[in-house]
């Protein structure tokens, strides 16, 4: 297969038009097309990014909170998660958030890998990760604003729950199917040994 040589954009220039908090920046780019068409107002969005783990303890149980979120309608199921604080790697924001969150540590860490949230407006780059063995070191100290309740599911409840959509933010559905995913060829690859 021969493959056809892509050329990305150009950023010719940047303005910030917002600049409303940590949590958000709004930047108007300018911007060359491949073609040499230039874009004068292209909209960019930055917010920080993000580490989103779903943890399973020892005993087999998925760690995952129904809550509230201010932009969905309802509940929604949700892993653990929350942004980088300044200078911090995807792992370590992982870390501290399954502790602060849940009171839990675990000992073994899959990377899921990096995903960019909109390909065309930036936003943030949630990176996602699948956290084994938890165990519970301490009582949670966290600082979540939204109403949640912390729950432990089994394999079967947590993908009912997926399938059923009860994961209604992006991100999190993706860090489920992917750790259910990365679980499922785990153990279909033990079966074959």
């Amino acid at each position: 297969m021969i493959k056809k040589e892509l050329r990305a954009w150009e950023t010719v220039s940047r303005k910030t038009i917002l600049d409303h908090s940590k949590f958000l920046t709004v930047e108007s780019h300018v911007v060359k097309l491949p073609d040499g068409k230039i874009i004068p107002d292209w909209a960019w969005l930055i917010i920080p990014s993000a580490s989103i783990v779903l943890a399973v303890t020892t005993d087999n149980k998925f760690i995952c909170f129904r809550q509230t979120k201010y932009a969905v309608e309802g509940t929604s199921l949700a892993p653990v998660g929350g942004m980088l604080e300044p200078n911090e790697t995807p792992i370590n924001a992982a870390k501290r958030e399954l502790r602060e969150e849940t009171g839990y540590e675990a000992s073994d860490w899959v990377n899921l890998g990096s995903h960019i949230l909109d390909p065309n407006r930036g936003i943030a780059t949630m990176h996602l990760f699948l956290a084994l063995n938890a165990q519970k070191v301490t009582e949670p100290n966290s600082d979540d604003l939204e109403d949640q309740e912390l729950l432990f599911l089994g394999q079967r409840e947590i993908e009912d729950a997926l399938n059923a959509g009860e994961f209604k933010i992006l991100a999190w559905s993706a860090v489920v199917a992917l750790s259910l995913n990365y679980l499922n060829a785990d153990k279909n690859q033990q079966a074959d040994h």
